[in-house]
């Protein structure tokens, strides 16, 4: 940790974890770094866990803070200093792009990147080494909401309204999102609508989410899009349904009401387990609110068919009239960061920045010209996230990887697959603070910046674009991604001033990029961010106000009407059968964040919560001859997790639960489905067939 400067002052600045990014102020002496709250809309006041002991993670142990490269695979990785690291990258990547083609290289970025970082990783991908393949860590998450929304509204911004709306709100339905555990202070904005027994919550789980709400519907894992067609039933069957506005504002009703005129409530429950009377009561709440809102989340999108389930709860929200009306919306609450930006600004394998289709010829010449390139020398379509790593090493994949701020080994779903795919490359590289698990496997490790070493901009769940500032100098030897990226491009003949390490140049060209696309940040600048401004886009000028609330006078297709979407419940593609008989769903823990690689390393979190566990009721438990807290084996067709059991009565008989977050052993990610769907390739996550065994004595 030599050559560390701590700041001396306090620092305005935003927490690293999830996308609310709630306002903090990092505090510094020579001898403690320390957080505390401030007033910002989003959080109010308020941290989490996480955000509270968010200055541990910046004196972690392990903190590498000198380049690794492997290149006797006996020796494993070695340090070495960064001229000889970034040489070896870039000279392998020349070689496997001489004797493969450019196609043999991948790019996979996060959700937690900054603006800049994510902008100029894709200009790196598809400009310095010519790849069409490259995507981020985001399309396991938000990839089936932002096709869903692209194709209703015409345009993906997580929540087309400030998060404050929410707080006015009387009926809010919250889908597959267990806010009060993973981004706790949006539940002070969902108050109003919990006192007034208008909160309702549709998870498989009773959730801490759904124990604050007046009506929890618990669908049998799989089945949202048939219980969504069910409440659309008794919406249009029961004269829930605003006529005017189907009429006025929307297109392709009649067709999707083919297809839910068949799932009367009564059939749905027979599917779902959720009752009739339920779901007239939720569409009864939802109608007769002044001020509505339908919010889904990972538990409705992580599916094989996740685009499907998220439009049919679009079709709910359109027929009840809500979206783009003041006080009512729909949306999607985005997780990572900078989830919102981080799929909008080029590292996404079917986008360009600006949130511009890769294959729109417009926003191909547009960016071209920014970038100076000619417009046919840039890529179409690469593959996604999971197909880049399940091809990885194999004919026709990739054989080069490049990875930043993401851990597929424990985040990609058949991640002992994933595991030894990765290991089949020629090379893997890895930028990360930490030796991660994919970092282990690497054939080089670049050590890079944390959230409060570094300044760059964040684009919350609101689409409100924010200025994370630099608190404290990184350690000796650590250097930013933006560096990282304009090393490797200089050496792979690209022109230093391209590849801007410069943060504000680097915003700035994004801004240009962005101009006239569906996320237009043309009229952002870091210098208004620090002034104060709240910008959310769309943004298209120096003295435009930003755009808080977006579709108010029309949706953003040609013809100013967002569409319904005819879609039809199928059966995931594994089910419970006699070898596995239950469900397994996955997800998070209030202490811990995506794949741990933060968290793990607190101590305060970690003993909270030291390892994965089974959730399980009681009853399903003693079939399978489990006590509570007792080891267990998880399995599935694709491989098998260990778990400590833990009780829960409220869980149904037919389900477990896994939190996704720990490594090796642990992973979640051993049993869960690859299955992707076809229109976002999203995996299905929270659907998968698993039996409980004993843990056997070692």
């Amino acid at each position: 940790m030599s050559g560390r400067v701590i700041a001396l002052s306090s620092t305005e600045t935003h927490c690293p974890y999830c996308a609310l990014q709630c306002g903090m102020t990092v505090d510094g002496s020579q001898d403690d770094i320390g957080v505390r709250p401030r007033d910002f809309p989003a959080n109010g006041g308020g941290l989490c866990q996480k955000g509270w002991t968010a200055a541990a993670v910046l004196t972690t142990p392990g903190r590498l803070t000198t380049p690794l490269v492997r290149t006797d695979p006996a020796r494993g990785l070695e340090p070495t200093g960064w001229d000889p690291a970034l040489d070896f990258v870039a000279a392998r990547l020349a070689a496997i792009r001489a004797e493969h083609g450019p196609g043999a290289i991948g790019v996979l970025g996060g959700g937690g990147l900054t603006n800049e970082k994510v902008y100029l990783l894709g200009k790196l991908a598809r400009v310095a080494l010519r790849t069409p393949h490259v995507d981020y860590n985001g399309r396991f998450c938000m990839s089936a909401a932002a096709a869903a929304t692209i194709r209703a509204f015409g345009a993906d911004r997580g929540l087309p309204f400030p998060l404050t709306d929410l707080a006015a709100a009387d009926a809010v339905l919250l889908v597959g999102a267990n806010v009060a555990v993973t981004m706790p202070p949006f539940v002070q904005h969902l108050r109003r609508a919990s006192d007034a027994g208008g909160l309702m919550v549709v998870d498989p789980r009773r959730s801490a989410t759904a124990r604050q709400a007046g009506v929890h519907l618990q669908p049998r894992p799989g089945t949202d899009l048939a219980l969504a067609l069910g409440l659309l039933h008794v919406a249009v069957v029961e004269g829930y349904a605003d006529e005017s506005y189907v009429r006025d504002r929307t297109s392709g009703f009649e067709q999707a009401w083919r297809v839910a005129a068949r799932w009367w409530p009564e059939r749905a429950e027979r599917v779902t387990g959720v009752s009739a009377a339920d779901q007239r009561l939720v569409v009864r709440l939802l109608a007769q609110a002044s001020n509505a809102y339908v919010l889904t989340a990972r538990g409705t999108e992580q599916h094989s068919n996740g685009t499907a389930m998220v439009s049919a709860w679009v079709n709910l929200a359109l027929a009840l009239g809500l979206p783009g009306v003041a006080g009512s919306g729909y949306g999607t609450i985005t997780g990572q960061g900078n989830g919102q930006g981080g799929r909008e600004h080029g590292q996404k394998a079917d986008q360009l920045p600006g949130y511009r289709k890769i294959d729109d010829p417009a926003g191909r010449r547009h960016v071209a010209s920014v970038w100076g390139v000619a417009e046919e020398d840039l890529p179409g379509r690469g593959r996604s996230a999971y197909e880049i790593l399940d091809a990885a090493g194999r004919p026709g994949g990739v054989r080069a990887l490049l990875v930043f701020g993401t851990n597929p080994v424990v985040s990609a779903p058949g991640a002992g697959q994933v595991a030894d795919r990765l290991a089949a490359l020629d090379l893997l590289v890895v930028a990360d603070f930490v030796r991660s698990e994919t970092a282990g496997i690497a054939h080089a490790v670049l050590p890079v910046t944390q959230w409060a070493e570094e300044t760059g901009t964040m684009t919350n769940l609101e689409g409100r674009v924010l200025l994370r500032r630099q608190a404290l100098d990184p350690p000796e030897g650590v250097r930013s991604d933006l560096d990282v990226i304009h090393g490797l491009a200089v050496r792979l003949g690209q022109a230093p001033g391209h590849y801007p390490t410069d943060v504000e140049a680097a915003f700035d060209e994004l801004a240009r990029a962005s101009a006239g696309g569906p996320a237009d940040y043309s009229g952002m600048s870091h210098q208004r961010l620090r002034d104060g401004d709240s910008l959310y886009w769309p943004c298209p000028g120096p003295d435009h106000p930003g755009t808080p609330r977006m579709f108010l006078d029309g949706f953003l297709h040609a013809d100013g009407r967002a569409r319904f979407a005819a879609v039809d419940h199928v059966e995931p593609p594994e089910v419970p059968d006699a070898r596995f008989p239950l469900w397994a769903t996955t997800g998070r823990l209030l202490q811990h964040y995506q794949t741990g690689t933060q968290t793990r390393r607190v101590a305060e979190l970690a003993d909270a919560e030291p390892e994965v566990y089974v959730e399980v009721h009681p009853d399903t438990a003693a079939r399978f001859g489990l006590a509570d807290d007792c080891p267990a084996r998880v399995t599935s067709a694709r491989g098998s997790t260990s778990a400590r059991v833990r009780f829960e009565p409220t869980m149904r008989l037919d389900t477990v639960f896994l939190p996704f977050h720990f490594p090796d052993a642990q992973r979640a990610n051993l049993v869960t489905n690859p299955a992707l769907d076809p229109t976002s390739h999203i995996p299905g996550f929270k659907a998968c067939a698993v039996r409980l065994d004993p843990e056997p004595a070692r």
